[in-house]
């Protein structure tokens, strides 16, 4: 092989080896930048959305509720808190909630509370359970309450315990959020 013809192969040889050295280092990049922003949260609930009823009843649940990534073997040591209310012709009442425990699987979370704040007599210190389906637009909501009527009649109810989502959003108002959670099993 001639001079020349080596310099060009040794030239060739060189780019491509810096060429394939500079795209490794750049798709190293985004792990590297993953690696050191691991997750903050194992699962989440947040968002608020109004529910539709053909009376007319104006209902609305709002939620921000929270599993560290430190925390996902634990579901217990969910945080946050939620809110409803529910009102009729001026009549009705509101609620918060202390979360206690946040499990997500796909698009669907159950979150439950005890109720540290609320103007319905009786509910103030009751566990209630809400279920959420995140479907975008089209939204459903489920919660503890719904064979019992009413969160002051709730009884022993255990952590992450809610009813299917039943109820629809009301349109324009569902923005509800799930992370889905991935326990390691």
């Amino acid at each position: 092989m001639n001079r020349r013809m080596k310099i060009v192969l040794l030239g060739s040889a060189v780019l491509l080896t810096a060429g394939a050295a500079a795209a490794a280092t750049a798709s190293d990049e985004p792990r590297q930048r993953g690696a050191a922003a691991a997750p903050k949260e194992a699962a989440a609930l947040t968002g608020t959305a109004g529910l539709y009823r053909s009376a007319g009843d104006d209902i609305t649940f709002t939620f921000d509720a929270h599993l560290a990534a430190k925390d996902a073997a634990d579901p217990s040591k969910a945080t946050g808190s939620f809110e409803f209310s529910h009102y009729l012709d001026g009549k009705g009442a509101r609620a918060e909630a202390k979360v206690d425990c946040l499990v997500t699987g796909g698009k669907v979370a159950v979150v439950s509370g005890v109720i540290t704040e609320s103007d319905l007599p009786g509910a103030k210190g009751k566990r209630v359970g809400v279920t959420v389906h995140d479907l975008g637009r089209h939204d459903r909501l489920g919660y503890s309450w719904a064979t019992t009527g009413s969160p002051a009649e709730t009884k022993g109810l255990p952590k992450c315990v809610s009813s299917a989502p039943f109820e629809k959003v009301e349109k324009g108002t569902g923005d509800f959020t799930v992370v889905p959670w991935h326990p390691r099993l």
